[in-house]
Formats: structure tokens, sequence, C-alpha cells
């Protein structure tokens, strides 16, 4: 048997991988060898395609693969029609649709707290790792895209836990598949940018920041969501699990980073934090137009409204990360506290004044009032077509 090639270390993962390797040698090595991996089934595709085809016609052949029309494959370079060939008939041994009932009846039942846990609570936390790089570079967050993107992350909550949402057909499916080849084509973008520094950094939204991702959106979305006075029982957080381990494995994140149990998923938290290295001013300055987005995603009239959102925004993301982590990203102090205290009991109030299927249809319709599609047509399947979000075309 052949001996793995050596771990190539990016610089900036030195400090942090020697301090994670004295707690977990094996999982510490599985994650720093995957922040030089990206996506490597997707990676090669996209890059014949992108430079073969023009944009335009590229995004037609996406949404044609992923829209299963497969007349309009026919002109499609082979490597792109054996890639969806691949999707369509391949599922990992382990899935069953059936284990995604539960999630979606206690997400659809506290929708609105399970979005606040998971732009205030998830989102946030991600960017503590060197993921805000690719974010900080391209501009995505804090432009005249933030809203639509958000919507975007919403929407896609939205899908994968709509009943059947993740059956082929379906949008919750479609739209991973969508964000996945939008992971590839940014990463192909970045890795031939100026500004990104693969010695010090590795792979853009590589798959060591994605399996830690998904870690992030599944494990700490429960705890998060517990903070916020939302129980599932055991059968609920086993079924959430088992819906973001099936979008994990849409995205492309490799076996070997891919969470198996929640337990998995905390293991991968904990070393994957071990490894990378503290906060720095791109994930400050990412996170902060995270949070300062919230008002314009749902629409408030007033300033007055946007400011005092914004405020709430970051206190509770205060009190779901903690203290010290709120100090690194460099967020203004509020008591957070007192703003879960407030959200709870409203909360609580609402659930006590209103029957339970009112409470369940308006979260549902607050949820898809700030969640967003494309006007007109759906979901979109354009690519970015520059690194930088502002001279890209409309995606």
């Amino acid at each position: 048997m052949s001996e793995p090639s050596p771990i190539l270390v990016p610089t900036s993962y030195q400090l942090g991988y020697e301090k994670a390797r004295s707690v977990d040698r094996v999982l510490a090595d599985l994650y720093v060898r995957h922040t030089t991996i990206g996506d490597p089934e997707l990676d090669p595709v996209i890059e014949e395609c992108s430079e073969s085809l023009p944009p335009d016609v590229f995004s037609r052949y996406i949404r044609a693969g992923i829209l299963q029309k497969e007349d309009f494959l026919t002109g499609a370079p082979d490597s792109l029609r054996e890639f969806f060939h691949g999707v369509d008939n391949t599922n990992p041994p382990w899935l069953s649709y059936e284990s995604f009932r539960p999630a979606t009846r206690a997400v659809y039942k506290n929708a609105s707290l399970v979005l606040a846990a998971f732009v205030a609570g998830a989102l946030v936390e991600g960017f503590t790792t060197m993921i805000a790089k690719s974010f900080r570079i391209t501009g995505r967050v804090g432009s005249k895209n933030t809203k639509r993107r958000l919507g975007y992350n919403a929407r896609h909550i939205l899908e994968i836990f709509y009943p059947s949402g993740m059956y082929r057909e379906n949008d919750g499916w479609k739209m991973t598949m969508r964000i996945r080849f939008v992971h590839a084509k940014v990463r192909y973008l970045l890795g031939r940018s100026d500004e990104w520094d693969t010695e010090a950094w590795g792979c853009p939204l590589s798959a060591a920041h994605l399996g830690f991702a998904i870690s992030v959106f599944s494990d700490r979305l429960l705890h998060f969501c517990k903070s916020l006075g939302v129980r599932f029982n055991k059968e609920e957080q086993e079924s959430v699990m088992a819906v973001f381990r099936y979008v994990g494995y849409l995205f492309g994140i490799p076996d070997a980073i891919l969470y198996e149990s929640r337990k998995d998923a905390k293991e991968i938290f904990k070393i994957g934090l071990l490894c990378e290295p503290p906060p720095d001013d791109d994930s400050a300055a990412v996170a902060n137009e995270l949070v300062r987005a919230v008002p314009r995603v749902t629409d408030v009239q007033t300033a007055e409204e946007a400011e005092e959102q914004m405020k709430l925004g970051y206190a509770l993301t205060r009190v779901l990360l903690g203290r010290k982590t709120a100090k690194d990203l460099q967020f203004p102090k509020y008591n957070g506290f007192l703003a879960l205290l407030l959200f709870r009991g409203r909360i609580v109030l609402e659930s006590m004044l209103k029957d339970a299927q009112f409470i369940k249809r308006k979260n549902f319709t607050e949820l898809l009032g700030i969640s967003s599609y494309d006007e007109l047509i759906g979901i979109s399947y354009k690519m970015p077509t520059h690194v930088k979000d502002a001279l890209s075309q409309d995606w």
C-alpha cells in the first residue's frame, strides 16, 4: 500500500495545525490536507468550460443539466455531460429521504427562529475562518448584491426543508447544485487572481472550509436554535443533521471531511477552529457587513427601524457566539442577554396568544417574504464572470 502524500500546510495554518494535532492528529491532518483541495470532480469541468465557452452559453448548459433537459446538453463539452450523468445516477448508500421528514415539520414550525439562528449565528460564525478572504476579495457581501445573496441563503433553507425538497426534481436539490457550481466558478476566478495567496491560504473555498461550514450549518445551527428557545427532540435533531449531510454531499465535499454523525460534526468544528488562524480584519469586515445588511433584506421602512433591527442583530449574534468571538469580529457592544430575553419573550407571547397552525403559517410566510428567487425566471443559473462582484455580469 502506497504512503499518503506529504501534507502541504499553507503558512497561515502552520501554528494552528500544530495545536490541533496535539488534540486529534488524524482529524487535524485531514483538515489541513483539505485546505489545498477544492472540488475534485467539478473543478476541472469548470476550468474547461470557462475557457472554451462564452458565459451565456455555459450558464444555459448548467441550467439544462440541472433541469435535466438532455436535448439542450447535446452540444456541451463531454466533461460537463459526464458530470451530470454522474450526479443523476449516483446516490450515497446512506441517503434516506424518509429521514428528512421530522426536520421538515420542526423547521417550518419554528421557521422565523431557525432563520434568525442561521443568520445571526451560523452564517456569522462561518466567517471566523479564512473563508472570509474569498468574500472580502470578491466583494459579494457588502455590495449592492448583499440583499440578493442573503435572500438566496434564506430561500435555500426554505427549499431544502420543504417536503420532498431534496428530491432530484425539486428546488432544494437544484439550488444546492447551483451553489456547488457557483463555488467552483468563484474558486476558478480567485485562483487566477493576483490577490489570492495560495502559499499562505491554500485553495479558495476549500473542501476544508466547506466541511467546516456544513458542520456549522447543522450542529451549530441546532445549538443556536436552542439558545433562541427552540426545542428539537432527538429525532428532529438527527433529521436536521441528515438533511445538511446530504446538502454537503451535493456540494461535493469529499467523504473524508463530510460528517457522518452529529458527533463527527462537533469534532470537525472543534479541530477546524483550532487549525484556523484567529479572525482577522477580513473576517471582521465581512461579518459586520453581514449583520448590517439584515435591515435591507427585511425591507424595513424607516431609518429608526433599520437601526433597531441592526442593534438586535448585533446583540443576538453577540450572545450566540460569545463575547470573545464578538470582540474578535470587532462588533459594537450591545446588551445581548437583554435582547435575547426580549426576543424569546415575544416568541413565547405570540405562541400563547395564537394557535399553532397560525404560527406555522406566519413563520412560513415571513420566511418566504424575505427569501428570493429572480423575478420572472425563478432560479438563476448564471455564473460570475469576474472575480470582483462589482465588475461581474449579474448572476
